[in-house]
């Protein structure tokens, strides 16, 4: 009998049941994957561990019957909504700009600014700099503007060429000592100024350049290109995490991936690439090498 009442409530479920609770569900479930992935590796990590702490703190007032405890956090609860906005500002808005940003670009269907043919001046560029050890820091505009940075440094708006990155980074340059910006196929800007990230995690052996390189991909979406002027080290810096130890075929690799066209909901609810073994490989061996020629 218990069997057939169980039976009859699963049809009776399944009749109620429509498509549209289908959909609802998966857009909650979307929406709450996308936040977990933004809030990944942030500080927004330990914040949301104390509210919980907080949240827990109440039930054990309340389980025990802590009236003016129960009274204080109640008050708390009204403000809490304000904080979280202050507190999670910086988030929030890398959020809104980067949906906004691929929702635009699934509209234009997704096109690259950046010609495929492009890519062999930059990584030539990047390649003739590191062997002479001159610093350099390119970057590159993809679906965030980025013309409040380009407005800090001197305008140029001249077609991209590998002589024209050489010639601005040599170190008696005026240019020199700045960011580079590229907008599609057109140099932008030179002698740019970019936000430093404040992540206490990097390694001190990362100058001012790099931590400008890392900055700026954690505001907006941009990527960026850093030449060590120390070691002739090239990096790749894409959403705050940096690739070090490059060479010209994984570089490559690298720009044409982070150009790619995006879907309709864009990076926040891509899985995160992981480097493959040859990869790693490659970034090994490319290590040794510029090891061995600074000892040398």
């Amino acid at each position: 009998m218990t069997a057939m009442n169980r039976s009859i409530e699963v049809l009776k479920f399944i009749e109620q049941f429509r498509i549209t609770d289908l959909i609802d569900f998966l857009v909650v479930w979307a929406i709450i994957y996308g936040l977990l992935k933004l809030v990944r590796g942030t500080r927004a990590v330990p914040i949301a561990m104390g509210l919980l702490g907080v949240g827990l703190l109440y039930q054990v007032a309340v389980f025990l019957g802590l009236e003016t405890l129960q009274f204080v956090m109640r008050n708390m609860l009204l403000y809490f909504g304000f904080a979280l906005l202050v507190i999670f500002a910086p988030e929030v808005r890398s959020a809104l700009m980067r949906f906004g940003a691929n929702l635009r670009t699934s509209f234009l269907f997704g096109r690259s600014k950046l010609a495929p043919n492009f890519y062999e001046d930059i990584v030539l560029a990047a390649m003739t700099l590191s062997s002479r050890r001159v610093g350099a820091l390119i970057v590159l505009e993809r679906n965030v503007g980025l013309q409040n940075y380009i407005d800090t440094g001197v305008k140029l708006e001249a077609a991209l060429s590998y002589d024209l990155l050489v010639t601005i980074f040599e170190p008696r340059a005026p240019l020199h000592d700045g960011a580079v910006i590229l907008r599609g196929n057109q140099l932008a800007a030179a002698g740019c100024f970019l936000p430093l990230t404040l992540n206490p995690k990097l390694s001190k052996e990362l100058g001012t350049r790099h931590r400008a390189a890392i900055g700026v991909t954690e505001d907006t979406d941009a990527v960026t290109i850093v030449v060590s002027e120390e070691t002739g080290v090239i990096s790749f810096v894409e959403k705050g995490e940096i690739t070090r130890y490059l060479t010209s075929s994984r570089l490559r690799e690298l720009i044409r991936e982070a150009l790619t066209p995006t879907n309709l909901l864009g990076e926040v609810f891509q899985p995160t690439r992981r480097r493959s073994r040859a990869a790693k490989a490659a970034a090994d061996s490319a290590r040794e090498q510029v090891s061995e020629t600074f000892i040398k």
